[in-house]
């Protein structure tokens, strides 16, 4: 299209299952719905078939349909997200005021397998690409710039079996945010630079399936996320590589984690959501203000969270010798806690006076002062994205078909990136 039809709307309402909607250059000023299952929309040019919002509408393309692959094309000027992929009407009906955040009581419904692969979503105002009550999908090779909240988000899914890989997130609040997403889920050989904040995974109550447990943040680069020319988050995160905030059982391994003004690696609760048993270890840290620091300000504490791995500074100090990791990274990606009498689901706190409690181990608390973040700007006003890859072959390749469950990586294949890693793709660089 459009020598088959007038709009990516009117192309997709036709479509069967299996079939593959090519859209040929041109700015479109639409949402599209996917409705019908293992359809592909795929781009004749990434850079060239554009839809924009024009700031009119919620979002660009909306995916409610199991099986659909959405490729090499871009999304822009939405007031909420680039690209949704959801199992909630509500989200997908843009009801709720944060686009789908919180559903309210709705029951949890997934959408079961998805492929979001060489996209480029910029200057939206909430999320690039929005995974929300979706599992058993994969986003790749794709560019997030300029998200209001952050550029990829995956949300409310357990188990999610979710794979986020080989992107380039920056110029957002947040590079890439995870919320209350539990389960095989991985973020992988990414390039997160340049943003406000580098890569959160934590627990939200404004969404269900409280509380997250095991992600896997592996591979990655997490630089220089201090970023003003961004727009601003709403509760002030900035100069931050990586956050957990009341996430359990994550492993944080194998990154490169740099330049960070705040704090390369924080820790910390979310209300009365302990964060427990997350694994920090065989990271690459250098020039960070603070490498990893632990705060627990409430009430609310941590443990058995494990640091090891050549730090510079820790707080509080000398955390690799107070609270060393295991030699080998945990086998167990769901999350679940190596230490039976650990349960990380349960949201209960320690006793922090007892320093251990039923074979639990309280975590140490310390607190430091951060910069001051400087004020953002509009996320209309982000800068424009550099050329991006585009899919080989697109208009030769037939349809996608999406697996139902994706192949899921292996800790022992994600080495410790270079500072390089993806810098072709990006306009922010390392210092």
């Amino acid at each position: 299209m459009p020598a088959d039809a007038p709009t990516i709307s009117a192309a997709v309402s036709v479509a069967q299952q299996g079939d593959l909607v090519l859209v040929a250059p041109g700015t479109y000023h639409e949402t599209v719905r996917i409705t019908t299952p293992k359809v592909t929309v795929r781009g004749e040019s990434r850079d060239k078939v554009i839809i924009d919002g024009q700031l009119q509408q919620p979002n660009g393309i909306v995916v409610t349909a199991p099986g659909v692959a959405v490729e090499n094309l871009t999304v822009r000027g939405n007031t909420q997200n680039g690209v949704l992929v959801t199992g909630s009407v509500k989200a997908a009906d843009g009801q709720p005021g944060d686009g789908g955040y919180d559903t309210g009581d709705e029951p949890v419904r997934f959408l079961e397998s998805f492929l979001v692969s060489h996209v480029t979503a910029t200057r939206n105002g909430l999320y690039g690409i929005y995974a929300f009550s979706a599992r058993n999908g994969v986003i790749e090779q794709s560019y997030a710039s300029g998200g209001a909240d952050s550029g990829i988000y995956v949300g409310q899914c357990k188990p999610c079996h979710v794979v986020v890989r080989d992107n380039v997130a920056e110029y957002n609040a947040v590079g890439i945010e995870g919320t209350n997403a539990s389960g095989e889920m991985y973020f992988v050989r990414n390039r997160i630079v340049g943003n406000r904040v580098g890569l959160t995974t934590g627990s939200d109550h404004q969404e269900k399936l409280l509380p997250q447990v095991g992600a896997v943040v592996a591979g990655n680069l997490i630089a220089d996320n201090q970023q003003s020319a961004t727009p601003e988050q709403a509760d002030g995160g900035w100069g931050i590589g990586v956050g957990i905030d009341g996430g359990s059982g994550n492993q944080i391994v194998n990154n490169r984690i740099s330049g960070n003004v705040n704090a390369g690696v924080v820790l910390t609760a979310t209300q009365d959501l302990p964060p427990n048993n997350n694994r920090i270890q065989n990271n690459t840290f250098t020039g960070n203000a603070l490498d990893v620091g632990w705060t627990f300000p409430t009430t609310t504490k941590g443990h058995d969270n494990c640091l090891s791995g050549p730090t510079t500074r820790t707080i509080p100090t000398n955390l690799t010798t107070t609270t060393p990791c295991p030699d080998t990274p945990s086998s167990q990606p769901s999350g679940e806690p190596s230490n039976p009498s650990s349960n990380p689901s349960s949201g209960t706190p320690s006793n922090p006076s007892s320093g251990a409690s039923g074979g639990r181990v309280v975590s140490p608390s310390g607190a430091w002062k951060g910069p001051i973040p400087p004020r953002g700007i509009p996320f209309t006003e982000v800068v424009a994205p550099p050329a991006q890859p585009q899919y080989p072959a697109a208009t030769t390749t037939g349809a996608t078909t999406v697996p139902a469950t994706p192949t899921l990586p292996s800790l022992t294949q994600l080495a410790i990136p270079a500072p390089t890693l993806l810098t072709n793709q990006a306009l922010a660089h390392t210092k």
